[in-house]
This record gives structure tokens, sequence and C-alpha cells, in this order.
């Protein structure tokens, strides 16, 4: 049988998917809205009543704790008029209080207060309970989708469980609060330069000092993983020279894990930083054409050692310098794009994980095939 190749495979998105309305609006409805993304840890909300919020394609998703112990997700939309229920990123309560009418839910979804209910004959509360979503909770991590379509977290991450297994992500805690940081940049940009192993000894001297030549990257269906191994030879710089230097062993970690950093972003837009001392969350979510809200936090196990601390604070000092040098980098593409005279760039054999990327988003938006920009109107037929 005769395999006929893409054309297109090794070749980059055109520069127009990076600041198209049409494309945006597809890859919310094809991307986005299938796609699993992270709301919380399951010890974000370890009381009863306790309840976490994620804002994203135009939806508010609030994950909440019920009476009976289990974790569930439904859209933070009042089923009377619209109205959002709770505000804000966080809370707790006994039960959820629509602010406009008072409608109330339990915190299993179902409708148990209607004020003047004798105004709605024939209201069957039982059918107008919060709207339920999909909800995977993934070695402690909350995750939610608009449309239940695609693998599960569980099948994605399948080919790498024994590699995270031993990190013990169950039980993790948060260190410090979620951070939000906007970008004037389309989210593929982001993303792109997350999974990008070449820019990384031009770009990132202070990760070249720490790893060397180790830093590799590798493609599954619907996750990309990066690594880097410490080397022993002292950086020059103090805070990465006094990482090296203090980071101590970790009792569950395999040894082959004890001086790596490894790196896995699922498709299309969530991924975990992983370090001995630390996991750091991110994700990258699409807010228009060329806006990008990153958000993140930091995750841990119980370690009350001096040297774990110092490493920990050392590893923050490290990154905040690493994403500084992302978000220049991001920036010149964003700015680069815009010009006339390019279009779609070249992939090497060893951008194994931006080959996928392409591959994948040509799948789902056949119009990326299309290196010149459609005429406008196309999404809506």
């Amino acid at each position: 049988m005769t395999i006929i190749s893409d054309p297109l495979e090794g070749w980059s998105l055109p520069a127009w998917t990076y600041d198209d309305p049409d494309f945006f609006r597809a890859e919310q409805e094809r991307v986005f809205a299938p796609s699993w993304q992270v709301v919380c840890h399951i010890s974000d909300i370890p009381a009863r009543g306790d309840w976490h919020t994620l804002e994203y394609l135009g939806e508010s998703i609030i994950v909440v704790r019920g009476d009976d112990d289990a974790v569930r997700a439904f859209t933070n939309v009042c089923r009377h008029r619209g109205s959002r229920i709770v505000d804000g990123a966080s809370g707790c309560a006994k039960k959820l209080v629509c602010p406009y009418h008072a409608w109330t839910y339990d915190l299993d979804g179902r409708l148990s207060g209607v004020p003047q209910k004798s105004d709605y004959p024939g209201l069957d509360t039982g059918k107008h309970g919060l709207t339920p979503v999909d909800m995977e909770i993934w070695r402690g991590f909350i995750f939610v989708r608009l449309v239940s379509e695609g693998p599960s977290v569980a099948d994605m991450m399948a080919p790498y469980e024994d590699q995270v297994a031993p990190y013990r992500f169950e039980e993790l805690t948060a260190l410090g609060r979620v951070t939000l940081r906007p970008r004037t940049v389309n989210w593929k940009n982001v993303a792109d330069n997350y999974s990008d192993g070449l820019h990384i000894p031009v770009a990132h001297p202070g990760l070249t000092r720490l790893f060397g030549r180790s830093y590799g990257v590798e493609a599954e269906t619907h996750v990309d993983r990066m690594w880097g191994d410490l080397i022993e030879r002292p950086s020059a710089n103090w805070s990465e020279r006094l990482y090296q230097t203090l980071l101590p062993p970790v009792p569950h970690l395999p040894e082959a894990a004890q001086k790596r950093w490894l790196y896995f972003k699922l498709w299309p837009n969530v991924a975990f930083d992983i370090y001995p001392d630390q996991v750091d969350f991110m994700q990258f979510l699409p807010v228009s054409p060329t806006e990008t809200l990153i958000r993140e936090i930091s995750y841990v196990l119980p370690d009350d050692r001096r040297e774990m601390k110092a490493a920990r604070y050392l590893n923050w000092r490290i990154n905040r310098q690493v994403n500084a040098e992302d978000t220049q980098l991001i920036a010149r593409v964003q700015d680069g794009m815009a010009s006339r005279s390019f279009s779609i760039g070249p992939l090497g054999q060893s951008e194994v994980c931006l080959r996928a990327f392409c591959r994948q988003m040509r799948a789902l938006i056949p119009q990326a095939r299309e290196e010149q920009r459609p005429t406008p109107g196309w999404s809506r037929t």
C-alpha cells in the first residue's frame, strides 16, 4: 500500500492563525470545548462545602465538595435567569444561593429552594438543578471539560504513569496562591514555546548552566514530555549554584529523578513542571486571538527540612528569570508574525512536539492548511 505523506508535515502553522478572529472562534469549539482543564487539587477543597471556580471560554465552572464528601462540577449558572451564583476563585458554603432571586441549590447540585414557588406551577425542581460538567480527578488534580469528546486524562497520561507515580501527586498541597499572568500573545505562542527544546541553549542561559546538553523532548499523541538533568559542575550564578548544593535527597523518588527537572504538556494547554522539590501547575487560557491568561500555582509535599525550603525558594528565583526570558521570546514572535514577509516556517526533525501540535491542529481545523488568511466569516458557515 502506498503511503501518501502530508506536504505540510514539517511546516509550522501559518502566521495568520495566531491573530485571526475566525480561527480563534474555531479553536474555542473544536480545540478547547472538548479539552480537559485543571480547576484545582482535591487538597484545595478539603471540607464539605469548599468550592473553586475556573473561568474560560465565557464559562464559569464550579467544583464543590458535597455533604457526602463527593466532588462534583457544575456550570456556575442559576437555572432561573442565568445569573452567576458564586463570585471569586474559591469559598465555602452550606448551600449555593443565587444572589439575584435566591434560588437555592444543595451541594450536590439539586434545586432545593425556590422563593414564591407557587408562581411557577408545574415547575419540576428535579429537572432544574445545576448543570453538571464532565469531571475527572487524575492523581488528585480536578479536571473539567465542556464537551464530552476525546480520551480521559488518565488515558492521555498513560504512557507516563510510571514516571509520574513516584511524585505522589495525590498528597500535594498548594504552596502560595494561584497567580494570573496576562500576556498579549496568542495562546499557541505560549504552548509552542513551552514544548520547544531548541531555544533552551540560545535563550535560557540559566537552564543551560543547570542542564548542560541533557535537555530532551518527545511527543506522544496527547502529551509532550521535556526533561533536563542537573549537572555536577557548579553554576556561575549564585541562585543556581546554591540550588545545586542545597537540594536535598528525596527518599520517595528513584535515583534518576533526584536531579531531574521533568515537564509535561497535556493537549492543548495544560502543563506540569515536576521538580524533586515541588510541582508547578500552569495552563494557558485563551482570552482573545492575541491575549492569553497564564494561570499557575506550585504544589508541594510536607517537608520541614531547611534545605528543602531553601531549594524551593531558589527554584522560584531561577524560574522567575526563565519566565521573564520566555515572556520576551513569545512577544517577539507575536510581533514578528504580523509582518507580511512571514507566513509559515520549517520545523526541524528534532522539533517533534511542534510537528505533532501542528498535525493535530490541522486535523481539527483544516483551514490551518491554508497559507493565506481565508475570507472573514468562514468559521460561522
